[in-house]
């Protein structure tokens, strides 16, 4: 398997959240199946030849990711109202300061139908939400993708440090529709020196819990 420079998170890396749905459905996770945990050793390699054997993503000799089944998925993150949700994401802080504004998830560099341009405000007690018009070529990868930022930006606005996704445990219930409206979720459940654990949802249109996960964080050592 390969990882299509597209799907970027960090400058040369892919976005933590794809990557691993990527990896979890070469392990066999499906949507309405059970959790799949991905645990990242390395920045995921753009556009190289990755192989999995043994419950172990690598890249030649390198150890790039781990992945096991994992029922702890989190708490479900409240649902906030479509108009809520657009009315933060109009505060989103990266829009204004970004550690990595060309991010396939979050970044606001990326054009319309490039990235999700899923931009999450902080809300009250720790939350962050934000409205995502789901593109066409929505897959499960896309929904593990969704789910990762939201959750790693109620670290980054707790502290004012970059943070970058080190483990995620997800489940995908359903797919929405390409153009559907949904909204994002995401909640601060824990710091912990460089770690930050956080939750995150994804909401359908009519309001169904689509998607969940919950996510480690690491904050990048030596960068304010």
């Amino acid at each position: 398997m390969r990882i299509p420079a597209r799907f970027n998170g960090p400058p040369g890396s892919g976005n933590g959240g794809w990557c691993a749905g990527l990896f979890a459905g070469a392990a066999g996770a499906r949507i309405g199946g059970p959790p799949i945990r991905v645990t990242l050793r390395v920045p995921p390699p753009l556009d190289t030849d990755l192989v999995l054997g043994d419950g172990v993503i690598r890249a030649g000799d390198v150890l790039v990711a781990e992945i096991d089944e994992d029922t702890d998925t989190g708490l479900a993150v409240p649902p906030v109202p479509p108009v809520e949700a657009a009315a933060v994401a109009r505060g989103y802080p990266g829009l204004v300061t970004h550690p990595f504004p060309g991010c396939y998830v979050c970044g606001p560099d990326r054009a319309p139908g490039d990235g999700l341009r899923i931009f999450p405000g902080r809300l009250s007690e720790g939350r962050t939400a934000a409205p995502w018009t789901v593109p066409d070529d929505v897959v499960a990868e896309t929904m593990w993708a969704a789910l990762d930022c939201p959750g790693g930006w109620t670290a980054i606005g707790a502290s004012g440090r970059p943070f970058v996704l080190g483990r995620i445990a997800a489940t995908v219930a359903a797919l929405p529709a390409p153009g559907d409206e949904c909204v994002v979720v995401g909640a601060l459940s824990g710091v912990s020196g460089r770690k930050a654990v956080v939750d995150s949802s994804v909401y359908g249109p009519d309001g169904r819990h689509l998607a969940q996960a919950r996510a480690t964080w690491l904050a990048v050592a030596g960068v304010s």
